[in-house]
């Protein structure tokens, strides 16, 4: 069997995509900023290491200025202790750089990288690396059904929003993308990450 890689796509809507982060307040004045964080400690990290087959990007568009996508490349990354504090540490540092291009993919640190743009801009990404795309609803398939289907693609994508809904403008780029549904209650993201961590695992 083809080793799979999994990518997630986060999109923190209020998340600050500049200037300052406090640490002390993720969850309130720094835009659900613990949102995101979580998801990338239940995307990239194990007990004792870091997946190198799992990726994921956070898309920041709570202003000020353009909107900031950061990428954690599990394959590279080095450096990040997997507890909320440190990652968030990174991020805040990101957001002090301005902001590059869209399209340039800056390292910062070993595996982390930030660039301009937003869901858009990932999709197109995405696309033409031939990433197999899914978005995350309970109105949608189940995930065994899914990978009972087999893989068509050795690069499989899932899409999350944070505590607010996708907004029209991201709908309509995510129309026709197939939903997968982890049951009929609303779980938070990183434990959607997890749940589809130990599908892919157990295939």
């Amino acid at each position: 069997m083809n080793p799979l890689q999994r990518r997630f796509a986060i999109i923190g809507h209020r998340a600050p995509s500049s200037g300052q982060l406090n640490l002390n307040d993720l969850a309130g004045g720094s835009g659900r900023m613990d949102v995101l964080v979580r998801a990338v400690n239940a995307a990239l990290f194990v007990s004792h290491g870091i997946r190198d087959d799992s990726h994921i990007t956070l898309h920041l568009c709570g202003g000020p200025g353009a909107d900031r996508r950061i990428w954690f490349n599990g394959q590279t990354l080095a450096g990040v202790r997997p507890d909320e504090r440190s990652i968030a540490g990174q991020i805040k540092a990101i957001l002090k750089q301005p902001v590059p291009p869209i399209g340039i993919f800056e390292e910062i640190t070993q595996g982390i990288f930030h660039t301009g743009g937003n869901l858009a801009e990932t999709l197109e990404e995405w696309d033409r690396e031939g990433v197999e795309m899914h978005v995350l609803e309970v109105a949608g398939i189940s995930v065994d059904e899914l990978l009972a289907k087999g893989e068509e693609s050795t690069r499989i994508g899932f899409l999350l929003s944070d505590d607010q809904p996708f907004t029209e403008a991201e709908c309509s780029l995510i129309a026709n993308l197939p939903r997968i549904s982890l049951g009929q209650r609303w779980l938070q993201g990183h434990s959607c990450i997890t749940i589809l961590h130990h599908s892919l695992d157990s295939r």
